[in-house]
């Protein structure tokens, strides 16, 4: 296992702020590593740790423990200056999802990285699942343009049955529109889940702040109003 500045990952672990919970991967060896995050690389993890990376044979790995949530939330990114604006873009048109809502759950979900892979075995940028993936057509769950299609696909589905109420859209997108539907039609009590919805929520409502003099001021050529913008949640407070 090749491992890099491990010695300073250590020190930056005992004094660092707890932004972060770790998930757990355990090796066969016994040996637990804390990581922030992980993707496959051929037939090796890519582990993320604090001060570090290290690549370990998947034929080592013997289970990932929680916790789900892997790096906080970045600085605002505006769908213009990240990477994958574009399919951003012509997902937002195709589904009527608001472009600033896409990239507030991306952030959320694997933080732009299109190879993440989570505990629940979601994958891609939107982190979906294999069944949902395959529910929508998707061939190559890791390509960006078919994971961000598929992803806001699901995600205009969801604010259409849930009537555009955002919490509620996110919560089923985060635990599953079978346990909303559990706890009578509201935010299942998951601390995951309500984490989630609070930091797509922050994003969102930044990017819309950041954006709204630019809006004001094109209002003569904007088209807005052929996307669909979430209603604040009567569901929770957040």
């Amino acid at each position: 296992m090749r491992v890099k500045q491990l010695a300073l990952g250590a020190f930056l672990v005992a004094f660092a702020a707890p932004a972060l919970r770790a998930e757990y991967i355990v090796l066969r060896s016994g040996q637990r590593l804390a990581v922030t995050g992980y993707q496959i690389i051929g037939d090796k993890y890519r582990l993320q740790m604090k001060g570090g990376t290290a690549d370990v044979p998947i034929e080592q790995v013997l289970t990932i423990e929680p916790e789900e949530i892997f790096t906080p939330v970045p600085r605002t990114v505006e769908v213009s200056q990240e990477p994958f604006g574009d399919l951003i873009r012509a997902a937002a048109k195709r589904y009527s999802v608001d472009a600033d809502l896409i990239t507030s759950v991306i952030a959320a979900e694997s933080n732009f990285d299109p190879k993440a892979i989570s505990r629940r075995d979601a994958r891609g940028l939107m982190q979906l699942l294999p069944a949902t993936a395959t529910h929508l057509g998707v061939k190559n769950i890791f390509d960006p343009q078919e994971n961000i299609d598929a992803g806001t696909h699901y995600l205009s589905d969801l604010l259409v049955l849930y009537k555009n109420d955002l919490a509620l859209a996110l919560a089923a997108y985060n635990a599953g529109p079978d346990r909303v539907q559990r706890y009578g039609q509201r935010v299942p009590p998951f601390a995951e889940t309500i984490s989630y919805i609070r930091r797509v929520q922050q994003n969102y409502n930044q990017l819309k702040s950041s954006s709204l003099p630019a809006k004001t001021a094109a209002r003569g050529t904007s088209t807005a109003g052929s996307t669909r913008r979430p209603a604040a949640s009567k569901s929770a407070q957040f």
